[in-house]
């Protein structure tokens, strides 16, 4: 909490009288807190009626949560219009499924799909992802129009130079074009795919474009037993140690799902201090496996969570994804501590901060970027009003946000998305689907 000055606080929004859930000291629940917003930052935390705040507008949070809006650290926005396509298959089938329905994909479809995915998004409490797809300008446009934050990468892969020159070039002009985009609400990263898409020396050539512009990585790791084994047999090694001795690892990295990873690998993403994404629904409806998401925790591998698309999750709400990976683990691990309501909490906020290495952002104090949150904490499913904190975990849900703030804009009130227009979207899709499928 931040002590509140003597003079008038001149604001653009008050939050008040809310149940403050910072997340900057822990998963603690403070009654009675208001919030100020200036421009895009956060310009004041404190009890409420502690101080005056002159403020353009006022929002009144009795019975609900304020928090940090959720980071979704995994996800392909473009292939939510394949949602209920290929399911019940394993990732292998289902990539070969979807593969030849992607080449039909345009711009113009991938901007439409990519405002449904960040609608459902927004409606569900996230306020910024890390995507990787093509067409990524098509996203990045999406982005900018609905407000959100976002960290963009082309997908990197494809057998041949040509084609790796020209996709390699592809995330070099929107790095060119997007890094640091729409306000600063975009970063771009290097999106290779996975060893088992990228040669030797497709990597290295994405090592080459990452060093002459400094970007980050984002990238599969270790989803599959199959891709573990295609990688020991081709190189001796699993994927983890291969990407390190390659050197992908000596440069900041986002890696996705690590489902089979030894602990030696752990190890070595524990040095390397690479940020592991965990796909908790995503893993479980391709069979890909459980992540020793536990193990790692307890190493100390900065760990946030994830979505995966919504064609294999098949939704992008994260408080499914926050709730299960809670519950699942504690089952696999037969250990009732495991993972515990405020872990899961910290991931999809402060650790999704660390995984993307966007410190601004994850927590509500005074300073950082205004991406916040409010959650209905009224409704039956949250009555007795005894622990809030494992409420939202175990009895809440995505339909409980009432209220998103990013970069001190309201993008959704009291339900009602301000920045994109759902019908249109809906339209728009299911056209593009009956087209493509």
């Amino acid at each position: 909490m931040n002590n509140m000055a003597e003079d008038t606080i001149k604001a653009d929004i008050l939050i008040k009288n809310g149940y403050l859930l910072s997340m900057n000291k822990g998963p603690k629940v403070i009654k009675h807190c208001d919030v100020a917003i200036k421009g895009n930052r956060i310009a004041m935390v404190g009890p409420t009626g502690q101080g005056q705040v002159d403020a353009s507008r006022v929002i009144d949070a009795k019975y609900k949560v304020i928090m940090p809006g959720l980071i979704n650290c995994h996800t392909h926005c473009g292939m939510t219009i394949f949602r209920g396509v290929a399911n019940d298959l394993p990732l292998m089938d289902w990539l070969q499924t979807l593969w030849p329905l992607e080449d039909k994909l345009t711009q113009e479809m991938v901007y439409w799909i990519s405002l449904l995915s960040i609608a459902e998004m927004i409606k569900s409490g996230t306020t910024t992802f890390a995507d990787m797809y093509f067409h990524m300008d098509a996203t990045a446009r999406a982005v900018e129009d609905s407000g959100i934050r976002a960290v963009l990468a082309r997908g990197l892969q494809g057998a041949g130079y040509d084609m790796q020159d020209i996709r390699i070039r592809e995330n070099r002009e929107l790095y060119d074009k997007w890094h640091g985009g729409a306000g600063g609400r975009i970063k771009v990263m290097a999106g290779p795919h996975a060893v088992y898409t990228c040669s030797e020396e497709y990597i290295k050539a994405v090592l080459d474009l990452v060093d002459k512009t400094g970007m980050e990585i984002h990238i599969h790791v270790s989803e599959t037993q199959d891709e573990v084994r295609q990688c020991k047999n081709t190189t001796g090694m699993t994927p983890v140690a291969y990407l390190n001795k390659l050197g992908l690892l000596d440069r900041p990295v986002v890696a996705a799902h690590c489902v089979h990873v030894t602990r030696e690998d752990m190890e070595i993403l524990r040095e390397k201090d690479v940020g592991v994404v965990y796909n908790p629904s995503s893993n479980c409806k391709l069979a890909s496996g459980f992540a020793p998401v536990v193990d790692m925790q307890r190493l100390g591998i900065t760990i946030g969570l994830g979505t995966d698309g919504a064609s294999s999750n098949n939704n992008l709400d994260m408080f499914r994804e926050i709730r299960l990976a809670s519950l699942i683990n504690k089952a696999v691990y037969k250990d009732a501590t495991a993972l515990p309501a405020g872990t899961v909490l910290s991931m999809a906020t402060l650790g999704g901060s660390q995984v993307l290495n966007w410190p601004d952002i994850g927590t509500v104090e005074q300073g950082k970027l205004a991406d916040i949150i409010l959650i209905d904490i009224d409704g039956l499913h949250f009555y007795p009003l005894s622990d809030i904190k494992t409420h939202l975990v175990y009895s809440g849900g995505g339909r409980d946000v009432s209220t998103v703030i990013i970069d001190g804009q309201v993008v959704m009130d009291n339900g009602v998305l301000s920045t994109i227009d759902e019908e249109e979207v809906k339209h728009r899709v299911q056209k593009y689907f009956k087209a493509i499928v």
